[in-house]
C-alpha cells in the first residue's frame, strides 16, 4: 500500500497516512467519490503512473488502500476489515465517525504499528493492546498522558503471536457461538427464489496459560467451503476435519464457512410476508402487508424495512396490530418492530399514500422489495453441531458452552 484514506459517509477525508515516501493527492478520493464505488478501482495519475484503489465500507466509512502496482486484492480487502474490526475493538460498536474524531491519536498510532512501509504488520489485538492501551474516559481527560507502552509485547516474538502471555483467570471458561446467516429471496408467493446459508463460530475465551484446543463436529461434510483464524491448524483440518488451536485471550472468530447448496436450497422462511398494494384513486394508493410466523421455532427480533416507490408524496398514519412504526419521511423507508413473534396472531399493517404521478404501471414498476431480519436461537438451519470441544496442555477444567443461532442476512421478498 502506498496510502491509507478512511472517508466519512459525506466523501470528506477523516483519516489520510502515507506510507511510502510518496504523498497520493486526494483527488484520488474525489475520484472515488463520483465513481459508483467499486471495490476495486484504477485511477490514472499524470505524476505518478496508474494507482489502483481497494476499498470497503463500514459503518458508512469509506476505507480506501492506494496501491502503485496490481496486488493481490483479496489482501487488502482483508487487511481493511481488520482495521475496521480493531476499530470496534478499541473503541466500540459501532465504530463510525463520531468514533474517529473522538479517537484521531489513537486512530493514528493503531494504524503506525499494523503497517510498516506499507506492508501489513501487527494485527492480532492481543498484541496491539500491549503496545498501545485501548483509550478509557481517564485518558481522555488527561490528554497529554500518552496511551503507547514502552515495552516490546511478547507476543511479537513467539511463535504465537495472537496469545498474551502470562494470562490467568480464577475461572476459567470458553463459549461458542455457532451463527448462520440466511441470504435469500423470496417471491410474492411465499415461495424461495434463491438461498445461500453461512456460517461462523464467534468465540470468547478467559483461559489461563497457554491451553490446547480440539473442536470436533458431528458432520463436519457438511462445510462445503471455510477460512480460519491463524490460530488453526489448518493441516489437522484438512486430513481429520477437526479444529485443533491455541485461543487467542478475549472475543475472536474462529473460522467462517458456508452451506453445502444442496442443503441451503432445502431452507423453508420462518416468516411469511404478503404485501398487497391497491390503488383507489388517481394518485391514492394504499398498502396493506402481513405477516405470519411459519414453523414451529420460536422467532425473534423480527423488523422489516418497507420502501415505499420514489413517487410518493404524502403518508397516512400507519396503522398495525403487532408492534411499531418509524417512517423516514426523507429516505421514504418504513421500519416495522414486531420483536417477538406469536404464532397464534397474524401482524398486519395498513396505510395510504399519495403519489405525484396517476400512472399505476409506474407506480407498480418502481415498488422496491421489502428487506426482512429476523433471529431463531438455538437454531440451526445446516444441522451443524459441535461433538466434544477438550482442552490440553493444561491441568484445569474449564466450563465450556456451545450454542447455535440462525438469523436472517439478506432476506428480502418481492411485492410482485
Amino acid at each position: 500500500m502506498q496510502s491509507l484514506f478512511i472517508l466519512s459517509p459525506t466523501g470528506e477525508v477523516l483519516i489520510e497516512r502515507h506510507f511510502r515516501g510518496v504523498v497520493t493527492s486526494r483527488s484520488v478520493c474525489e475520484t472515488f467519490w463520483e465513481r459508483a464505488v467499486p471495490p476495486v478501482m484504477e485511477v490514472p495519475e499524470s505524476d505518478q503512473g496508474t494507482l489502483y484503489v481497494i476499498s470497503i465500507l463500514r459503518e458508512g466509512l469509506s476505507y480506501l488502500a492506494v496501491c502503485p502496482a496490481e496486488v493481490s486484492p483479496l489482501l487488502i480487502i482483508e487487511f481493511l476489515q481488520r482495521i475496521a474490526n480493531i476499530f470496534v475493538e478499541y473503541f466500540g460498536p459501532p465504530a463510525d465517525e463520531s468514533a474517529i474524531k473522538d479517537n484521531f491519536s489513537t486512530v493514528y498510532q493503531l494504524i503506525e504499528e499494523m503497517v510498516d512501509f506499507g506492508w501489513p504488520l501487527t494485527t492480532e489485538p492481543n498484541a496491539l493492546k500491549a503496545m498501545i492501551r485501548p483509550p478509557t474516559v481517564m485518558s481522555k481527560l488527561l490528554q497529554s498522558s500518552t496511551t503507547v507502552s514502552d515495552e516490546l509485547p511478547s507476543g511479537t516474538i513467539s511463535n504465537i503471536p495472537w496469545r498474551a502471555a502470562n494470562v490467568h483467570y480464577t475461572q476459567n471458561e470458553i463459549y461458542m457461538d455457532i451463527v448462520e446467516e440466511v441470504d435469500a429471496i423470496v417471491n410474492a408467493s411465499g415461495a424461495v427464489v434463491s438461498s445461500d446459508v453461512s456460517g461462523s463460530i464467534q468465540c470468547q475465551s478467559h483461559l489461563s496459560g497457554v491451553p490446547d484446543l480440539l473442536l470436533t463436529f458431528k458432520e463436519p461434510d457438511l462445510i462445503d467451503d471455510c477460512s480460519f483464524h491463524p490460530c488453526v491448524r489448518y493441516a489437522r483440518f484438512e486430513n481429520d476435519k477437526v479444529v485443533s488451536f491455541v485461543p487467542p485471550d478475549g472475543n475472536f472468530e474462529l473460522m467462517r464457512y458456508r452451506i453445502h447448496p444442496e442443503r441451503a436450497r432445502n431452507f423453508s422462511p420462518p416468516v411469511y410476508c404478503h404485501p398487497q398494494w391497491s390503488y383507489s384513486s388517481s394518485t391514492d394508493a394504499s398498502l396493506v402487508f402481513s405477516a405470519s410466523r411459519k414453523g414451529p421455532l420460536q422467532v425473534e427480533e423480527v423488523a422489516v424495512l418497507i420502501p415505499f416507490p420514489k413517487q410518493t408524496r404524502t403518508t397516512a398514519g400507519f396503522q398495525v396490530n403487532i408492534g411499531s412504526v418509524m417512517y423516514d419521511e426523507a429516505a421514504k423507508v418504513a421500519r416495522w418492530t414486531l420483536g417477538k413473534m406469536d404464532a397464534s396472531r397474524k401482524a398486519t399493517l395498513s396505510c395510504t399514500f399519495t403519489a405525484l404521478t396517476s400512472n399505476d404501471e409506474e407506480i407498480t414498476s418502481s415498488i422496491p422489495n421489502v428487506s426482512l431480519t429476523w433471529k431463531i436461537p438455538l437454531a440451526s438451519v445446516s444441522g451443524l453441531s459441535v461433538s466434544g470441544l477438550s482442552v490440553t496442555g493444561e491441568s484445569y477444567r474449564p466450563y465450556k458452552g456451545v450454542r447455535n443461532v440462525t438469523k436472517s442476512g439478506l432476506f428480502q421478498v418481492r411485492c410482485s
